[in-house]
């Protein structure tokens, strides 16, 4: 009998200590189950490009429901400007597709916008790929080829580009629009100034330096109202089309000579009512946007001098100085956004527009082959 409880009492011996080293053995899996691994530590919530959002607030509804219509998404903001995201349905009318800047929509995006000026030379700050299947990554580049820096690893990368170039699959540009109807008659604003003009840059490098000389042999024969930051004479965004308006001439100096790049800068006086002088690529060119009356191109002339005595002797002749603005009875001139951090909103909301309706696919195979060629 002593020896059947001795028995019994060792038995109860191993099988308490079964059960406490079975319950330590189990914190100690919970334990290490919970703490980071030293070997595979744990995936970061999106991948490393992804966890330096743009600061902001991001369309958050997104996250929420996600909306029938086609996403783009803005991948940088250029130049850091930022505007409100709904100013595409309330300044142009355009609300096919849905616009944001919240990176965790990637995977959804139909269209990722990539402004070519903020991709890193490794290309390191570029989405990760592959891709989605459905998804069109559009190159977004507005500078003449002059002040565009050549990127490797660029080619077959992009389907879409959005640029000036009229052969661009999204060309943008502020552009005339047609009169309907009679419309209003032109009223020719009052002038008190005979040339001028607004630049914040004559920096050689940038090709400005042909611009700047030529205007220097033009103030040798007419006077010429200069302003901006250039010429440290600021002016306030209130005044600029007020400016512009009260001259009869306004200098059009394009900062480079190439194929299509005729920007706001012909737009501006257009819009203000002034005659715009232009230096750009040919005159032919122009013509492919505006009229050919509407505008006076310095190649018409052998020199600067000549330009200066056709503007005076215009200056006198009223009837011939109106006769740049016949091409009103026909089209119209819309005032382009003209506070800095509007700069780009145009052409993102109608990117955004051709995501909405354009449903082809395509790859660009040679980017640089077609922008320098």
């Amino acid at each position: 009998m002593l020896s059947s409880i001795y028995l019994t009492g060792v038995l109860r011996v191993i099988l308490l200590s079964i059960i406490s080293l079975g319950g330590f053995v189990a914190l100690l899996l919970m334990h290490y189950s919970s703490a980071p691994s030293l070997f595979c530590p744990p995936l970061p919530a999106f991948p490393p490009q992804y966890s330096e959002r743009p600061q902001g607030q991001h369309n958050s509804s997104l996250a929420k429901t996600l909306p029938d219509k086609p996403i783009m998404l803005l991948w940088f903001w250029p130049e850091h400007y930022r505007f409100d995201l709904s100013d595409c349905a309330t300044l142009f009318n355009i609300d096919s597709c849905l616009l944001t800047d919240d990176r965790s929509m990637y995977n959804k995006a139909d269209g990722v916008l990539i402004f070519h000026k903020s991709i890193k030379r490794d290309l390191s700050n570029l989405p990760r790929s592959p891709r989605p299947p459905f998804q069109k990554w559009i190159w977004f580049h507005v500078e003449s080829p002059t002040n565009t820096n050549r990127l490797s690893g660029l080619e077959n990368l992009f389907n879409l580009t959005l640029s000036y170039r009229q052969d661009a699959d999204i060309p943008i540009r502020w552009r005339l629009t047609a009169r309907k109807g009679q419309g209003e008659d032109f009223v020719l604003p009052k002038k008190d100034k005979l040339v001028c003009w607004i630049v914040s840059n004559n920096n050689p490098a940038t090709g400005a330096g042909q611009r700047y000389n030529y205007y220097k042999e033009l103030v040798k024969h007419v006077k010429v109202e200069v302003f901006g930051k250039a010429f440290g004479r600021f002016l306030n965004y209130e005044d600029f089309y007020n400016i512009i308006s009260s001259c009869k001439f306004y200098l059009s100096f394009e900062n480079s000579v190439h194929r299509d790049y005729i920007t706001e800068k012909l737009n501006g006086p257009l819009a203000a009512g002034t005659v715009p002088v232009v230096l750009g690529p040919p005159r032919q060119n122009y013509e492919d946007f505006v009229p050919g009356d509407s505008f006076i191109h310095v190649n018409d002339f052998p020199d600067a001098k000549a330009l200066a005595e056709f503007l005076l002797k215009l200056d006198k002749d009223d009837e011939a100085y109106l006769h740049y603005f016949q091409w009103r009875e026909h089209f119209s001139a819309q005032r382009h956004l003209i506070q800095q951090y509007q700069e780009f909103t145009h052409a993102i909301c109608y990117a955004c527009d051709h995501v909405g309706t354009h449903k082809e696919y395509k790859v660009v195979h040679n980017l640089y082959k077609w922008y320098f060629g």
